[in-house]
């Protein structure tokens, strides 16, 4: 057994008066980070998670903010302490979903989305999008923050955000100065343009100024995979935590190896019968949550897709890529359970899961976005 024998310089927060340990955060991702995915790497984390986020909500759509029709807003009691992420590009808009989300349902926190990088929502001026207009991003901050002061005093406002459009126009420290002046309460930096997408590697250098010149928690995020990585970012960068994303879903266990570590415990090294087993599990929630069979066997594949990018086999380097085309081929959920516990009672016994070797964990590369209705129909 591994043991971590130095700890980070910082192994918890503050979030106002609420002491966040371990401290890391869960990254929204759109489509992944749902109820039972989140529920899923609490359990597996033996409930030592640091804050959970919401998948992001819309503000945009609604002629008047109507909390019913959002089915991201479903969370479950266990998972407080539990941030609400929302996104759009109307200040007053913005205020009012927020308002409407802190009185119906009273989340630890309110988190602004100036970071999610897809066309559909950085092209027209939301998400990243603002970080082309920094102005109007003051502005929402500024609406959101007087809203929940008005209505919810208790509860902090929060930014997300990236270091900014592309190379030419990284504008993080002023991001930064504004969400100070604004009252932002803490600020969880994506160390990588909007043009790059998931491309190439996190840029950290710049989380660290960042870091460096906050007189808030600032979290960092970005390849963040195993335990070791963790600690190296939080010593290296000072940063109060860090926001992990795809790394979970290669590892849906690191939160609990993170808290592991952070309290002396040896770590914990997982099996490839016991990465197996999660799958199951995830089913099970997912299908406690209202999910249709073929929509719980899609995660099922989702997850399954990352997870044997961890498999290794010494004896034949193609045994792994033979779990992962078992699981990815089958035609319904039972067929997929069934094949996990073949695996469990065959291949997985000449494999370990070291998930941590993957230090690409980037999606399609990005080399341009069209910009230029962002701010047409208000």
């Amino acid at each position: 057994m591994l043991k971590i024998d130095n700890l980070p310089k910082k192994v918890r927060f503050n979030l106002r008066n609420k002491e966040i340990f371990p401290n890391t955060i869960l990254s929204p991702m759109d489509g992944v980070t749902d109820a039972p995915f989140r529920r899923l790497c609490r359990v597996l984390s033996g409930d030592r998670m640091g804050l959970l986020v919401s998948e992001f909500v819309p503000t945009d759509g609604d002629a008047v903010f109507n909390p019913d029709g959002h089915k991201q807003l479903k969370f479950f009691p266990e998972e407080r302490p539990f941030g609400i992420q929302i996104f759009g590009r109307f200040p007053d808009r913005m205020a009012y979903a927020a308002g409407r989300i802190a009185e119906r349902y009273h989340p630890e926190f309110i988190e602004v989305n100036a970071g999610c990088p897809a066309p559909k929502v950085a092209g027209k001026g939301s998400g990243s999008g603002l970080l082309r207009d920094l102005p109007r991003l003051q502005e929402i901050l500024h609406e959101v923050k007087k809203t929940l002061e008005a209505k919810t005093p208790e509860i902090p406002l929060t930014l997300k955000c990236r270091i900014g459009w592309d190379d030419e126009s990284i504008n993080v420290m002023e991001t930064l100065k504004i969400a100070e002046g604004e009252g932002v309460e803490m600020l969880t930096v994506h160390g990588r343009t909007r043009l790059q997408g998931y491309n190439g590697l996190a840029n950290w250098e710049w989380i660290g100024k960042v870091a460096a010149a906050a007189t808030i928690p600032v979290i960092g995020n970005g390849d963040v995979n195993s335990v070791e990585c963790a600690r190296e970012r939080i010593n290296t960068y000072g940063v109060s935590g860090v926001s992990i994303g795809r790394g979970a879903m290669h590892n849906p266990w690191i939160f609990g190896q993170i808290a592991d570590a952070w309290e002396g415990r040896e770590k914990h090294v997982i099996t490839a019968e016991e990465a197996l087993d999660v799958f199951p599990l995830y089913y099970k929630f997912k299908i406690e949550d209202g999910a249709t069979e073929m929509n719980a066997m899609g995660r099922m594949k989702q997850l399954a897709a990352r997870l044997c990018k961890g498999f290794v086999a010494s004896s034949d380097e193609n045994v792994a890529m033979s779990v992962r085309q078992a699981l990815l081929t089958c035609q319904s959920a039972a067929e997929m359970l069934d094949q996990v516990q073949k695996l469990k009672e065959g291949l997985a016994r000449e494999m370990v899961f070291v998930p941590e070797r993957l230090v690409n964990l980037n999606g399609a590369k990005e080399t341009e976005l069209k910009f230029g209705d962002q701010f047409k129909g208000r």
